[in-house]
């Protein structure tokens, strides 16, 4: 929400003041134009796109964003700019330095690592580096599933075709952007990665599946991390869509894509932004004023345009014509522009808007920055196969034989190093509709021939011996090739995006049958193929015997290459999605060693496994407001037992498993496996180890997946879809039957106020309500009461509640015989009982090591709603949240969280103006149908 004094300035009465904060504008040049100017001073354009043709250096791009924020400021914008830019790593940095910007693998290079903690670490270090020159917005992550992951332009930029794994890494990167304090933008909506080139000279990609097969696997990833409320934006495609229910010329264009589908079924309320309406096909159709007018009308928050002045301005005049016209109302400008104030809001101000702090920053972060580059790369480099053990070639090639080194004349890529070396003479070259179309002109160009020279020099040095390097085209293996082929005794082939530019498959599959015919007459040929884009250009191919996965051909990557080449390290990465065939999948029935948790060996140790669940997480379980103290209630009627999975050499927790023993009941109260290390049965072995231990309790009779006290984990996420639930039922739970247990919130409760009429309808039913605190007389009746209608962790926690005097209490329901209707635990922030409840604490409070300032808590309602007397027990019911939403708003709290209300209680209270932010299935099963495990 903007602050009050931004809600009163001009920009809400002056139309033209509005519609230049809806804008998103760049121009080409490394210096301020007076077009540019003219744009901020005069037509109040409130956010600049950045591209390569407008940076140089770290140096450059601080004082180029410290001048266009001068300037806003001068004239009067109510808030800074928003600097945009395309930093994703890989082949698509707009901001190169290398001596103050590190270069960090693609999107696929980074899952191929198999962490997401390194993909948070490196997507932190990024966003903060670009943070540092004065950017505020970074245009990702990619959120694009390659359905057809043979055939996408997107390719590398892009996690890989499971739609969980992309999931899980853009919500990684995601969270890195955001803890180093810049705003976010998804992309690109509805996807990239299952278009349809129907012809080369196509200006529009096609989108031809159905809502239904968009749903269940494009929109995964979008769906997760619009659920984690931490997305600020998202970049709506300008691709076509062309199915049974749809026929969209332009998805950014279309109500149906942003209001509908990104809006009303996804639940995005923060910014949409157009992609840019500078194309060829959107201008011939509607012209950039009725283009813009419509991009506006469809829902989307900001418009691009990218660089063309004459253009920005029509698309300026076009809005205003729109609001003549009345297509467009003030209340449209206005709902857009609270959103795009809101974002500005919690991404700048301007004391740092005028003040980056540009190379003091970074020469501190740059050493760490780089091993961390290192570390990345030479995690991703991935050995597909190497099935005549030719690797590393300091042991296969003796140093007099000769190595040939072949690599292909790429088309240009997004930019890197020797961009600014060749950009001046760079020669512009005639691209089909398709490769115009996917890499745009927002980027600077790179020529591969250049990289690969250097690769050439660097695999010299490395091997100190003579190295014959040639390129090849499409014109096929020519007789030099052959000439070379003969001499060498090995050769490495290199290709990039094979399945897109055939003649490199064809070269290197002909290649490949000449070595095999002259090593049958008993000649030395080893090959080796490198794909340094795609790694689908070879991976189902066995004839290539040996084939490695570089993710990008920046000097990075290519540098890494040569040291995994030659054994400087052994490389480690995995192919992506459903190509993953990394030893990880290998040790399936692997068992691991679980021992007994130990606080001072491991709190740390768990501490941190609860960081990196936080960063990966797609759900909203609260991982960031747990600790290690979290699962130990120190309760004399609570028997517990945790276990570990661990390195016992670097102390680092793989796993944690915390069970519980109450009254007859074991529970699994917490599973947890480190996102890097799964599916190699860490989390059965620790689920073994854990059921177990219930069992031999005497007296046991049930086992009780979930626990709500502590309540991190009251059951199976209900957001985590069927996946987690087929885990435990194919470790032998019953999960057909389940109790459901929501969280739910009033987000703003300064605002809230009780529906009209229901204080007076629970006046004449007669209901009663009072506090208690402390473990006095009345305590015994709720305890006898709580015990009759819930579960004995209930039990303990209520006992918990009263204990705490000054901060919880115990809100009772009463008829008018004084006869008990329901209660409910009610507690202020830093009260000892959200220490159990994480989902009470504040993610910033739980950062901060603070208690949790304003959230106040509504905890366990117990209020069996009677089918006999459902009119007295719903609103008893009600009563009692009413009374302590009261007490929340009455301490001063701004959100109330009401934790683990049962599923029949949900309608009721939605009906308060709660909110469903959590949903569990606590799963329980007889301890007679586990065999011994």
């Amino acid at each position: 929400m903007a602050s009050p004094s931004i809600e009163n300035d001009a920009v809400w009465q002056d139309t033209d003041r509005a519609i230049g904060q809806l804008l998103l504008m760049g121009w080409d040049g490394t210096e301020v134009t007076p077009q540019i100017r003219n744009l901020i001073e005069n037509h109040y354009l409130g956010s600049i796109i950045l591209t390569a043709k407008n940076l140089k250096s770290a140096q450059q791009t601080a004082s180029l964003v410290q001048e266009l924020q001068t300037i806003a400021h001068q004239a009067g914008h109510p808030v800074p700019l928003l600097i945009a830019l395309d930093q994703e790593n890989g082949g698509v940095n707009s901001l190169f330095d290398e001596d103050y910007i590190c270069q960090f693998p693609s999107a696929m290079g980074i899952a191929a690592c198999g962490s997401p903690e390194l993909a948070y670490n490196v997507a932190k270090a990024t966003a903060t580096e670009i943070g540092a020159v004065g950017v505020n917005l970074i245009l990702g992550p990619v959120l694009d599933v390659l359905t057809n992951a043979r055939h996408q332009p997107l390719g590398v930029r892009a996690v890989g075709d499971d739609p969980q794994e992309a999931s899980l890494y853009g919500i990684a990167t995601l969270n890195g952007y955001k803890d180093a304090g810049l705003a976010t933008c998804g992309k690109h909506f509805p996807s990239y990665g299952n278009l349809d080139f129907l012809g080369s000279s196509l200006d529009m990609p096609i989108i031809t599946q159905t809502l239904e097969e968009l749903s269940l696997s494009a929109l995964v990833p979008f769906r997760n991390a619009i659920s984690t409320g931490r997305l600020d934006a998202m970049f709506v495609g300008g691709c076509g869509i062309q199915n049974a229910g749809m026929n969209v010329m332009h998805a950014c264009l279309s109500d149906q894509v942003v209001d509908e589908l990104l809006r009303t079924e996804l639940g995005f309320n923060g910014v949409s932004i157009s992609e840019c309406l500078e194309m060829e096909s959107l201008i011939q159709e509607y012209g950039v004023k009725g283009g813009t007018v419509m991009a506006v009308e469809a829902g989307n928050d900001l418009v691009l345009l990218c660089r063309a002045h004459d253009v920005q301005l029509e698309a300026i005049s076009g809005l205003k014509l729109g609001i003549e016209n009345g297509i467009l109302s003030e209340e449209r400008l206005h709902t857009s522009l609270r959103r795009v104030l809101r974002m500005k809001s919690m991404c700048t101000s301007w004391q740092q808007a005028l003040n980056p702090p540009g190379l003091s920053l970074l020469s501190k972060i740059h050493p760490t920055h780089l091993t961390l580059s290192r570390q990345a790369y030479e995690k991703s480099i991935t050995v597909v196969r190497d099935k005549d053990h030719l690797l590393p070639l300091g042991k296969s090639l003796l140093q007099e034989e000769e190595l040939l080194l072949l690599t292909p004349l790429v088309k240009p890529l997004p930019a890197s190093a020797l961009t600014k070396k060749m950009q001046e003479q760079a020669a512009t070259k005639p691209v089909s509709g398709h490769d115009k179309w996917h890499h745009g002109e927002r980027g600077a160009v790179m020529s591969g021939e250049g990289v690969f020279r250097e690769l050439g020099k660097s695999l010299a040095r490395a091997r100190n011996g003579k190295l014959l390097h040639t390129s090849y085209t499409a014109n096929g293996l020519r007789p030099v090739h052959e000439n070379l082929i003969n001499r060498a005794s090995a050769i490495v082939i290199v290709t990039a995006d094979a399945n897109r530019n055939l003649y490199q498959a064809g070269f290197t599959k002909h290649v490949a049958m000449m070595c095999s015919m002259l090593k049958a007459t008993g000649q030395k040929k080893s090959l080796v193929v490198v794909a340094v884009s795609s790694p689908y250009d070879f991976a189902m191919d066995k004839t290539i015997g040996t084939y490695i996965c570089t993710f990008d051909f920046t000097e990075t990557a290519m540098q890494s290459l040569v040291r995994a080449l030659y054994g400087e390290y052994t490389p480690q990465g995995s192919m992506p999605g459903t190509l993953r065939k990394s030893k990880k999948t290998s040790k399936k029935g692997q068992q691991w060693l679980v021992e007994e948790y130990q606080r001072e060996r491991d709190s740390r140790g768990l501490d941190d496994l609860l960081k990196s669940l936080a960063r990966s997480s797609t759900s909203h379980v609260a991982y960031a407001q747990s600790s290690a103290h979290t699962f130990e209630v120190f309760n004399a009627n609570i028997e517990e037992r945790h276990f570990v999975v661990r390195n016992s050499s670097t102390r680092a927790l793989y796993g944690f498993a915390a069970t519980y023993f109450i009254h007859g009941t074991g529970c699994l109260g917490a599973l947890f496996v480190d996102p890097s290390k799964r599916n190699v049965s860490i989390g059965r072995s620790l689920h073994r180890r854990a059921v177990r231990a219930l069992l031999s309790y005497p007296g046991i009779q049930r086992i009780q997946l979930g626990f709500s006290f502590p309540g991190l984990f009251p059951g199976v996420p209900f957001d985590e879809g069927a996946g987690l639930r087929d885990w435990f039922s194919n470790v032998g739970w019953d999960t057909h039957v389940a109790r459901r247990l929501t969280t739910l919130a009033i987000e703003d409760l300064a605002s809230w106020s009780a529906p009209e009429g229901l204080v007076s309808s629970i006046q004449r039913a007669a209901i009663k309500f009072d506090l208690l605190q402390g473990m006095d007389s009345n305590a015994e009746p709720v305890l006898s009461y709580v015990s009759a209608n819930a579960g004995p962790e209930t039990l303990e926690l209520y006992r918990f509640a009263l204990q705490e005097t000054k901060t919880c209490g115990v809100v009772r329901a009463k008829d008018q015989d004084d006869n008990l209707l329901g209660t409910v635990v009610i507690c202020r922030a830093g009260s000892n009982l959200s220490a159990y409840v994480p989902a009470l604490l504040s993610s910033s409070a739980s950062l901060l090591g603070t208690s949790g300032g304003d959230v106040g808590g509504i905890v366990a309602p117990v209020a069996p709603l009677s089918s006999a007397g459902q009119q007295q027990s719903t609103l008893a019911l009600q009563g009692l949240i009413l009374m302590a939403v009261r007490q929340n708003k009455a301490h001063k709290m701004s959100k109330s969280v009401l934790s683990w209300a049962p599923d029949e209680a949900v309608e009721p209270l939605t009906s308060l103006g709660f909110q469903v932010t959590q949903t569990f299935d606590e799963i329980s099963n007889s301890a007679q149908n586990w065999a011994e495990v």
